[in-house]
């Protein structure tokens, strides 16, 4: 039998394993065998999109291999921002720390294994990492310097053990930005740019000279947005912020990106006549006015999803080439005739939906259901009639809370189904669940809407909405934070100041509640946001403001009145819900 040959190539190694481990499963086997499970899973999904290969996995280790050196720090940094989400909704006890270890070699290939010194050397350094750190070997920095927006200390030649020659060692620095301590509802100093390419789409102008058409420019721009935001290491503004600019003629693109705190800027222009589409775009660096690319498109209708693919990899191209080698792929959409009109009619909806008023909201929830009679496996379509109805319970105008729960929680249960990559998906779920108290659903869907796309604002404010819900009041306003500034000029601002007031009130911090809670009311005057103001000033005893506000809370007409304040505080703790009610019954609300 002639001998098997050794196969051998170059591989980017990454290892990992839990600091602690044995303590955490004699502390609580069950409990940890589940925690480990869910972050293997973050993990191996977080691996496969940064194009590597998981290896083994034997306890609590991973062993992970990539073609690329900068896709494996990428990947090891992602994993380390997803994971420490998650232990800030655990007790300290439960918390679940990896290190990491990388290194780039030469590896011996034996079936599925790898062996040798290229993996031995990322298995000596995720050793000698501290509890949620990554070290990377001198052969990886050497591959991934001046590629990455974040930083690498050098911290010295290590010795391992069985490995002949020190170890040439840096730690990435993969902790997060602090958010800038924004006073939310005032005007506030330009924010400082991000540490990773950040970008802006202007609603593109609308040049048919039909102002039924403004849906349509306006949809081209939002799945550009969307398209955009799948790339983890850009920094996307979110469509509310940017629209904020439509129709604002005289303000310049270097003002706007400084409003926003970008580099670059996308505009455009669309023009839809009968079954063609023209359009232009351009992308330009804001601080010098450079132009760095520019195209116009003549397309026909049925090509709307490839022209918005190609406006988006153009852009991608201009700012970071490898980018849109490695992790340059979309999701494929249909392009039927029958699909074709119902993402017309979707947009529709879209454009109703984002008016935020009571008669716009019927119109949206008519435009998704039609765009899911002609095409039932549009996720987006049933993602945002989930929403609709969502938005419909909250702000006090439902006739019929459990329909309207019920038909929301089918939709969102099947636009998950449908498309489980699409944060959109998961934030519709997490809408439904919070409603529902189904309060850990509700948290895995906020989390993984995040992991999916770290640039989805609703995801960020969704994660900090649940965990006021179950009593992490303190955890909830560094999200809420990340989601302002994803979408500084979100016209749903208000909800955002309103749980930041809420969060503050169960800290106790019942002045700080009142003056976000004020804030939120200058621009919407909703029941569930006038109830945290009316218990703050309870709480302060300022009974003769608390019964102005009161009364006015009185005069709003509630079709479900005793439902809906049952379903608006779906507190996990019974205790979280009496601390509200304490502050409403010491301001004078009675039954």
């Amino acid at each position: 039998m002639a001998e098997e040959r050794v196969q051998r190539r170059l591989a980017a190694i990454l290892a990992a394993d839990v600091v602690g481990y044995s303590r955490l499963m004699g502390a609580d086997e069950e409990g940890t065998l589940e925690t480990l499970n869910l972050y293997r899973g973050v993990f191996n999904s977080l691996i496969e999109e940064h194009h590597g290969r998981v290896v083994a996995t034997a306890g609590d280790s991973v062993l992970a291999e990539f073609g690329s050196a900068v896709q494996a720090v990428r990947s090891a940094v992602a994993v380390q921002r997803a994971l420490e989400r998650r232990n800030a909704d655990l007790d300290d006890a439960r918390r679940m720390n990896f290190r990491i270890g990388i290194n780039v070699g030469d590896v011996m290939v034996q079936g599925a294994d790898l062996l040798g010194d290229g993996v031995n050397i990322a298995a000596r350094l995720e050793q000698m990492a501290e509890p949620g750190s990554i070290l990377v070997s001198g052969a990886v920095w050497e591959q991934i310097e001046g590629k990455l927006a974040f930083s690498c200390c050098y911290v010295g030649e290590q010795t391992a053990k069985n490995i002949a020659r020190p170890i040439r060692t840096y730690r990435v620095a993969w902790e997060q930005q602090d958010v800038v301590a924004v006073d939310l509802g005032s005007p506030a100093k330009p924010p400082p740019l991000p540490d990773k390419p950040s970008i802006a789409v202007l609603p593109f102008v609308n040049l048919s000279g039909d102002q039924e058409q403004e849906y349509f420019a306006d949809g081209i721009s939002e799945d550009i947005i969307t398209a955009l935001s799948h790339y983890r290491w850009f920094f996307v503004i979110a469509r509310n912020s940017t629209f904020v600019y439509k129709g604002r003629p005289g303000v310049d693109v270097k003002q706007i990106a400084s409003e926003l705190g970008v580099r670059y800027v996308v505009e455009g222009s669309v023009r839809k006549a009968g079954n063609r589409i023209r359009a232009s775009a351009q992308l330009i660096e804001a601080e010098s006015g450079r132009h760095l690319w520019a195209e116009r498109f003549d397309r026909d209708f049925a090509d709307i999803f490839l022209l918005q693919d190609e406006i988006t990899q153009s852009v991608v191209a201009a700012i970071e080439p490898e980018m849109l080698l490695v992790e340059g792929r979309r999701a494929t959409r249909k392009s039927t005739e029958a699909s074709l009109d119902a993402f017309d009619c979707f947009m529709r909806g879209v454009w109703h939906f984002n008016q935020f008023a009571l008669e716009h909201n019927g119109q949206a929830e008519f435009w998704f259901r039609r765009s899911i009679e002609l095409d039932p496996a549009l996720a987006q379509a049933h993602a945002y009639l989930a929403r609709t109805l969502d938005t419909r319970i909250w702000w006090g105008w439902s006739r019929d809370i459990e329909q309207d729960l019920s038909d929301a929680t089918s939709a969102a249960t099947r636009a998950v189904a449908l498309d489980e990559r699409d944060p959109y998906t998961h934030y519709a779920l997490f809408l439904v669940s919070l409603l529902a108290r189904r309060h850990q659903q509700a948290l895995r869907e906020a989390q993984r809407a995040i992991d999916l796309n770290p640039n989805f604002s609703l995801g960020y404010f969704a994660l900090g909405w649940i965990r006021i819900y179950l009593g992490h009041s303190a955890e909830a306003i560094d999200p809420i934070l990340r989601s302002v500034r994803l979408n500084p000029n979100d016209r749903q601002a208000h909800a955002l100041v309103s749980n930041v007031a809420l969060a503050h009130y169960h800290q106790g911090n019942y002045e700080e509640a009142v003056r976000y809670a004020e804030r939120a009311l200058q621009s919407r005057r909703l029941p569930f946001e006038l109830r945290t103001l009316i218990a703050s000033l309870g709480q302060l005893g300022r009974l003769d403001e608390a019964g102005v506000v009161l009364a006015e809370l009185e005069r709003i007409e509630l079709a479900e009145a005793k439902r809906y304040w049952e379903i608006t505080i779906p507190y996990a703790d019974p205790a979280h819900r009496e601390h509200l009610l304490e502050g409403l019954r010491k301001a004078g609300l009675r039954g």
